[in-house]
């Protein structure tokens, strides 16, 4: 019997874009079972891919901006349009993300997110009235010091000079504020991290070591966002460093609530309702997620383990595919079945070839619907459902025809 098969992958971070594992995903279940219809829905919770998937919800164009990456080094970023509600989608990531950087190059003391501001102007320029910003993967961990900056704030010591890089706010003594505090009717950021500012959970600690910063840079990191919270909570009156998501992005989500007045919203839940997820979802008989890793780390608020826990509350299967399959309990209640490409292969031959790995993968997941009564509990054995291929126009096609149900 057909089945309706919605897939929807986040990023393979490092080897596949979300849209390139739907894609691989897709061709690799077609091969298999050509005969069911397939929903491709890429997604993003805030991270690296955050604009290439939001804007193809929205149908966005793209736009490019002269401005700096995270170490100041002039770069071309992007952000897209979408001009009948005036929308601009902005991605942290592709201005000041990690990835826009040499491997162990600049140290997170050198880094700030001053090349945002240029984005966010050219976006009030083109005559945006409301952003959409995923903050995820970015290189830096400065509290939202540079975009603040950027944006006409000044942070200024005991004795009145300008504080110009993040690590001199361990001396901040007051906040000059710009004439204009607010760029956008609404902004939203999107976080794909619900950790607070400060502490053991924060953003030094937590995200730090994979931004570059070593165990003994912690105490003056800690020192710098502190200073900045306290002086913030003492002019402002609010205590944003304690919210949560205000660690993201190295404290971006802390800047953005301090300084700019955005509305942080958890990443999976700005694409779910850009996306119509639930509608989406309920039209499925089955639902295949993957992400570069499926662990304990998954369930804790990643889009993969949210798309996994919406599936069990409808008492949908859902099938997980990654690089790497993790041990542990929840995965398999939330999981219908999980496969790894280290099932075909060496991490070193999926990462070569990560498009080829995948499909194969699919491939192999599709063929055993089947045999391991994945299905069961949602099929109701009437034969009598009727849909068409549904392949989102911004994914390129398939080889092939896909069949539509009978």
């Amino acid at each position: 019997m057909p089945l309706r098969v919605l897939i929807i992958p986040d990023k393979f971070k490092g080897t596949l874009t979300a849209p390139a594992a739907a894609r691989a995903i897709a061709r690799g279940w077609h091969e298999a079972r050509p005969q069911d219809c397939l929903d491709l829905l890429p997604m993003s919770d805030g991270g690296d891919g955050f604009g290439e998937v939001t804007s193809a919800l929205l149908n966005a164009r793209i736009r490019h901006v002269r401005t700096v990456n995270a170490a100041r080094r002039p770069c071309v970023a992007r952000w897209w349009w979408e001009p009948r509600t005036r929308t601009a989608i902005i991605e942290s990531a592709a201005v000041i993300g990690l990835a826009m950087l040499p491997p162990k190059q600049f140290h997170p003391f050198d880094l700030d997110t001053l090349g945002l501001g240029a984005v966010i102007s050219a976006a009030v320029r083109q005559g945006a009235t409301r952003c959409l910003m995923g903050i995820g993967g970015s290189a830096t961990n400065d509290g939202g010091f540079g975009l603040a900056r950027a944006l006409g704030w000044q942070f200024l010591d005991h004795d009145g000079h300008l504080i110009e890089r993040w690590t001199g706010l361990c001396r901040l003594d007051r906040i000059r504020q710009p004439r204009r505090r607010r760029w956008f009717a609404r902004w939203l950021a999107a976080s794909d991290v619900q950790n607070r500012l400060l502490g053991p959970r924060g953003a030094t600690r937590v995200y730090g070591p994979q931004k570059g910063l070593r165990p003994r840079d912690f105490a003056l990191a800690e020192r710098c966002l502190g200073r900045l919270a306290m002086v913030v909570r003492r002019q402002l009156g609010c205590d944003f460093a304690r919210q949560p998501g205000a660690g993201a992005a190295g404290g971006l989500g802390f800047g953005l609530l301090a300084f700019l007045g955005a509305e942080l919203k958890p990443g999976f839940d700005v694409f779910a309702r850009q996306a119509g997820l639930a509608r989406r979802v309920r039209a499925a008989d089955l639902v295949i997620t993957g992400e570069g890793a499926i662990d304990a780390s998954t369930l804790m608020g990643k889009g993969v383990g949210q798309v996994a826990r919406r599936c069990r509350e409808l008492g949908l299967p859902c099938i997980g595919l990654a690089g790497v399959v993790g041990d542990g309990r929840g995965i398999a209640e939330y999981f219908s079945r999980t496969h790894a490409l280290t099932e075909l292969t060496t991490v070193k031959q999926a990462k070569a070839k990560p498009a080829h790995w995948l499909e194969r993968l699919a491939r192999r997941a599709a063929e055993g619907v089947n045999e391991v009564g994945v299905l069961c509990g949602r099929a109701d054995g009437s034969g009598k459902h009727v849909c068409c291929c549904r392949l989102s126009s911004h994914l390129n096609s398939l080889p092939g025809p896909l069949t539509s149900c009978a």
